[in-house]
């Protein structure tokens, strides 16, 4: 069962439920107020909870494939003074964890990883992780950009390779806590209102009563709960 169907059938249930005990006819008996239980959302069900503890179970990548995705994510996003790098937010973490959920990234990122080890046996007789870091740059200099005029599906592996590389780099990172207070997001807040535009309220012949326009768009009174008198006049 979906969690749109449990959660009907527990509104449903209790629905139901009330209707069996106390009848349809009204009573003239007190009856006992009973308190609705709460419906709360862990944010993940069962399954999904569950599935996620057999990926972190599983190991996907290598102690030799780590170091050096390691590198790769920390040249591709590298840390600073001001800001912080790919490893402070444990992007191969994510990549991991992205791979074992996400199979059909698996060839593309490992195979990527042995491409670097060969070019840099090649070029410079060590692994990559090896290199120095002038000679890893080097490396990714002839794969780090792409004509887009060329189709995906037409471009060298060790290109797409590093997109993908890249891409995840920049997902993990800036959808971790560090990234999003990197960037200042903070999430879905309200708008800031200022009533209708004065054009719009202009040419529909209507203008705002002071009173209501400093009680509804002050905002420095954003904060403050609006209350009514017993005559339904606003107060604040």
């Amino acid at each position: 069962m979906d969690r749109r169907k449990s959660l009907k059938s527990i509104v449903l249930g209790s629905v139901a439920g009330g209707l069996a005990i106390h009848g349809c006819r009204p009573s003239t008996e007190e009856t006992e107020l009973v308190e609705a239980p709460k419906i709360t959302y862990p944010g993940r069900v069962p399954q999904e909870l569950e599935h996620i503890a057999e990926l972190r179970d599983e190991q996907f990548l290598n102690p030799h494939e780590q170091e050096t995705l390691t590198i790769l994510c920390d040249l591709i996003l590298p840390p600073s003074e001001e800001y912080k790098g790919a490893s402070d937010a444990d992007v191969v973490g994510f990549i991991e964890f992205m791979a074992k959920d996400v199979e059909t990234l698996q060839p593309d990122i490992r195979g990527g990883l042995m491409w670097l080890d060969h070019k840099s046996n090649t070029e410079h007789g060590t692994e990559f992780k090896k290199a120095t870091e002038q000679q890893q740059k080097d490396i990714l200099d002839g794969i780090a950009y792409y004509d887009p005029k060329v189709p995906g599906n037409e471009r060298p592996f060790e290109v797409n390779f590093f997109s993908l590389v890249r891409n995840l780099t920049m997902t993990g990172f800036y959808t971790s806590k560090i990234g999003m207070e990197e960037i200042g997001y903070k999430g879905n807040q309200p708008n800031v209102w200022d009533g209708v535009p004065d054009d719009v309220l202009e040419q529909h012949g209507v203008s705002y009563d002071e009173e209501w326009l400093a009680k509804c768009v002050d905002q420095s009174k954003r904060g403050v709960i609006a209350e009514w008198d017993e005559n339904g006049n606003l107060l604040t």
